[in-house]
């Protein structure tokens, strides 16, 4: 039957060899992909060639974003003119020589990829020369094609520009993101190498402009200098020997932890890693010390012989698999642990307060006073919902009829727009409460909280429970989503406006967020270097501490951005919502509490919180009854 198969597909001339090897040109683009994803991952390989030459300063040059230009300029050893033309082959490199090789890296590069995808997708000239030499070489190159290679008078040392990246891959160039959000990335890899090296000078320039300017020191140091000098008290050093694994580095103390990731490091022999398990490892010695939704500062160096891990698992090198992960876990958070215990680190408390004994207050008039002054919430700015007008909540829900807020509310919804609506839990109508009361419930009231946290009404058929949080939530994040569709939202001036100083990716965020947190009331400048100053807040915000809560917001919109799919005007008003909110626990009078459960049954959706929950719940005269056995 094989012979036949065979004499048959001869004789048939459309049966042709249709498999052909693909020329060098579109091979390195499809390795491109794997390599270089953005103009960050290009850095990150421009940057770990430099540290791999031996380089004790390095130069970073980015414009636009680094769609532009990207140049490393590096003190390090330099190249030949054969090495430097051998340096943009796929698959050519100096860092090892046969596969044993491969179980004993301690370098950065060892694929020989990374030149050869970056010119593959961008325009590349490489300068170069070697100390002993008295000229050097130069090679510019479009596409993996060489167009020029000569000699040229140079620095000892190496300098690679990568210009205009993806200029032939335009559709690639289409998926980048904006300028700020590239840039974050780029400064998230540059912190990244700087840190695993703090003996070498980085240099960070964006449009002729020094971002970072870090000089050799040790690691408490190069710590500061990336993050700001918030860090420099609240890092303890952790260190833990073993036979077969090395714990050294920084843990920040637990009031700096944050709710978003970001700033934490793993090392394994210098080369940054990811890695969850071990993540978890560091969370879980800080349990009862954080909250169980904040993530600790931390920046460990893990020394283990290159022989027990594998790192030749992802091109980007940044997945270590480890021959004993246990042992490793086990190692990190008895390393956490015994440094959170040797330097005597434990929760602030606040004993100015005696929460276990509230009715003593009004023992001592002044300081009830001092307390009332300290907890004291002015909630609601709007016009007051009097029972006996016809704009009272309680007239609000008779029949269902929807209810309106105020014209300058409304005026959004004006135009003529088709609102389509699904089908689903979270926009189903509910059914309005009934609210009715007699003229002596009328004169004393009967709206209480429970434990400073719901809210309880009584309606026709029984009682509302409200959760004060998530309905006030749901409130301030309908009316700033108005704001921002209107760009009008109110603000009122801080009579001594905060500076406040961000990391340089926070800077970025910031400055991509300018227009949208205009439109919600902030008014923000630059103010120097990653610095930015809080002349305004929104009007209705009555939080007394303007820095905490813009850096509050900031944190609150990176923590959102990472856990939901959610466009920027969406989770800027989510995030603000959710740091502006009553918290629970807040005791609100009964004037505060009708005004609540009226905006909220004034909004499009008040059925649900920003979280899914409901904001809501009724307790029918039924249900009461049953409870008794009528």
């Amino acid at each position: 039957m094989l012979r036949a198969f065979i004499s048959l597909s001869s004789k048939n001339p459309a049966m042709s060899d249709i498999i052909q090897l693909l020329p060098d040109a579109i091979a390195n683009q499809i390795a491109a992909g794997e390599v270089v994803q953005r103009p960050a991952s290009a850095l990150k390989e421009m940057l770990e060639n430099a540290i791999d030459a031996g380089a004790s300063k390095v130069q970073v040059i980015v414009k636009e974003a680094g769609k532009q230009l990207i140049q490393v300029i590096d003190n390090g050893r330099g190249m030949s003119a054969t090495d430097a033309r051998m340096s943009f082959e796929r698959h050519a490199t100096s860092k090892i020589r046969t596969s044993a090789d491969l179980f004993a890296i301690r370098t950065f590069g060892f694929r020989g990829e990374a030149l050869a995808s970056i010119a593959a997708v961008a325009q590349v000239e490489l300068k170069t020369r070697q100390a002993d030499q008295e000229l050097g070489t130069l090679i510019q190159i479009e596409g993996s094609e060489v167009k020029k290679q000569e000699p040229i008078a140079t620095s000892p040392g190496t300098s690679v520009a990568m210009k205009n990246l993806f200029f032939n891959v335009p559709a690639r160039r289409n998926f980048l993101k904006s300028n700020p959000v590239e840039m974050r990335h780029i400064v998230e890899e540059f912190q990244r190498v700087a840190l695993s090296y703090s003996e070498i000078g980085f240099v960070l320039m964006q449009n002729d402009l020094e971002v970072f300017n870090l000089q050799p020191g040790k690691l408490s140091q190069r710590i500061v200098g990336l993050f700001g000098k918030n860090y420099q008290s609240n890092l303890v050093p952790c260190e833990e020997l073993t036979p077969h694994l090395n714990v050294k580095g920084y843990i920040g103390k637990p009031e700096c932890a944050k709710k978003t990731r970001g700033e934490q490091y793993f090392f394994v022999n210098n080369r940054y890693i990811k890695s969850n398990y071990l993540h978890h490892a560091v969370s879980t010695a800080f349990e009862g010390l954080i909250q169980n939704d904040q993530h600790p500062f931390y920046v460990l160096f893990l020394e283990i012989d290159p022989s027990h891990i594998d790192i030749n698992v992802h091109p980007t090198k940044t997945e270590i698999k480890f021959e004993d992960e246990r042992t490793v876990y086990a190692v990190i958070r008895s390393a956490v642990k015994q440094a959170l215990g040797a330097h005597h680190v434990v929760p602030a408390l606040d004993f100015s307060i005696d929460v276990n004994f509230t009715e003593n207050w009004s023992k001592d008039p002044e300081k009830k006073a001092a307390v009332d002054r300290e907890y004291s919430y002015k909630t609601f700015n709007t016009p007051e919902f009097k029972r006996s007008s016809a704009s009272g909540w309680e007239r609000l829900f008779e029949g269902n009829q929807p209810v309106s807020e105020t014209p300058g509310d409304r005026q959004a919804d004006s135009d003529d727009e088709q609102i389509l609506t699904f089908k689903s839990k979270a926009n189903a109508e509910a059914d309005l409460p009934v609210l009715s009361r007699s003229p002596e419930e009328e004169a004393t009231g009967t709206t209480f909280q429970v434990e400073l946290n719901y809210i309880v009404a009584q309606m026709s058929t029984g009682l509302l429970i409200v959760d004060q949080q998530s309905a006030h939530e749901r409130i301030l994040y309908e009316r700033y989503l108005r704001q921002l569709k209107l760009a009008q939202g109110p603000s009122q001036q801080c009579l001594f406006p905060p500076v406040v100083e961000l990391s340089p990716g926070d800077f970025e965020l910031v400055s991509g967020l300018m227009p949208e947190l205009h439109s919600l009331g902030f008014m923000i400048s630059e103010f120097g270097n990653n610095t930015v100053l809080v002349q305004g807040v929104p009007a209705d915000v009555q939080l007394k501490n303007e820095k905490d809560l813009f850096e509050g917001l900031i944190e609150q919109f990176k923590n959102f951005k990472n856990e939901l799919s959610l466009d920027k005007r969406e989770n800027l008003a989510r995030s603000l919502a959710r740091k502006s909110s009553l918290k629970r626990g807040q005791k609100l009078n009964p004037q505060e509490m009708e005004t609540l459960v009226g905006q909220l049954f004034a909004c499009q959706n008040p059925n649900y919180g920003l979280s899914g929950n409901k904001t809501f719940v009724k307790l029918d005269l039924t249900s009461i009854h049953s409870f008794f056995g009528k």
